[in-house]
């Protein structure tokens, strides 16, 4: 068995995993990123994970095949560097060339965080023996990555898979981006949550209002799908509401992809049936293919946060 160590940089934790190369996990640490601090700082936390997580496992350095890491923000697989990412702090920083120095001799993988999770489910996960698969991811924005044939698609600047970002309404509410209309401000758990809250103002006997304990604040995504299990019927319209913007982002998708599947992450995800079925429903009666024997399937995904460590720690070169 070869042993490979994936990194999961984020916002607020450092995460590493030792994975063997059947895809499997083997262990899982994390610390916290304390962003805000230089970007040496971070990456040599980074190094020290890696090799604890393979130590803890009872594995020799030396045996390690490679390290992958999966980075916030736009990774220019050129250069080895970090573009931008916002929640870091990060502007034009070498991660790679860094860690490279941190653990000489072995060769240092890294892609965008979404593209390493994207690649993990491939693997190991719902996308498993596919072909070609799209990932959306549906969390505080809409995250994205695309497989086609095998492999990664990272566009000519390494910024493909944006999918929050493409827009589903041109006058609609104004996103973080810049533009109006985006998928992400209609279809994330964001804008879920925001759904949400609108509607237990405009319906203050809701039984909405019993799940949160009276308070807005304690919204989540899970809320409203508990609401809609108790059969509360301002819940049900939200959840329609939520549908209808969620499948018209995936029909895009599927009518210029026409991928074997489409893989939903995130908290919302978990909700299974209550969001596929539904979901399933409408995208089967749009897309544009309808009328083919051979249809873009809807599918879960499996492996949660795991699926970004599996992914960077089997990234190709």
């Amino acid at each position: 068995m070869k042993y490979y160590i994936g990194i999961d940089l984020g916002g607020t934790n450092i995460a590493a995993g030792l994975v063997g190369e059947d895809a499997s996990l083997k262990n899982h640490l994390s610390i916290p990123t304390k962003s805000g601090r230089s970007a040496c700082e971070i990456v040599r936390d980074m190094a020290g994970l890696a090799r604890k997580a393979a130590a803890l496992y009872g594995i020799d350095w030396k045996d390690i095949e490679a390290v992958g890491i999966g980075v916030p923000g736009t990774a220019n697989r050129d250069t080895g560097m970090v573009e931008y990412a916002n929640n870091l702090g990060f502007y034009k920083e070498p991660i790679v060339p860094m860690l490279e120095e941190e653990l000489p001799g072995k060769p240092i993988r890294f892609d965008n965080d979404a593209n390493a999770a994207a690649w993990g489910e491939y693997l190991a996960g719902s996308g498993k023996g596919s072909k070609s698969m799209l990932a959306v991811t549906l969390g505080t924005g809409i995250g994205g990555g695309i497989i086609l044939d095998g492999k990664i698609f990272q566009g000519v600047n390494y910024a493909a898979g944006e999918f929050g970002h493409f827009v589903i309404d041109r006058n609609g509410l104004e996103c973080n981006c810049g533009r109006k209309g985006c998928f992400e401000a209609y279809a994330s758990a964001t804008a879920l949550i925001a759904q949400t809250k609108e509607a237990m103002k405009e319906n203050p006997d809701s039984l909405l209002w019993e799940l949160c304990g009276g308070d807005p604040g304690l919204v989540e995504g899970k809320t409203l799908f508990d609401g809609v299990r108790k059969q509360d019927k301002t819940a049900k319209r939200v959840l329609d509401r939520y549908i209808e913007y969620l499948s018209a982002g995936l029909v895009n998708l599927i009518n210029i992809f026409q991928p074997e599947l489409i893989c939903i992450g995130g908290g919302i995800s978990k909700a299974g049936d209550l969001l596929l079925k539904p979901l399933k429903e409408i995208v089967d009666r749009e897309d544009y293919a309808r009328t083919s024997r051979v249809r873009t399937r809807l599918a879960v995904a499996e492996l949660d946060n795991d699926a970004g460590l599996i992914g960077a720690a089997l990234l190709k070169e």
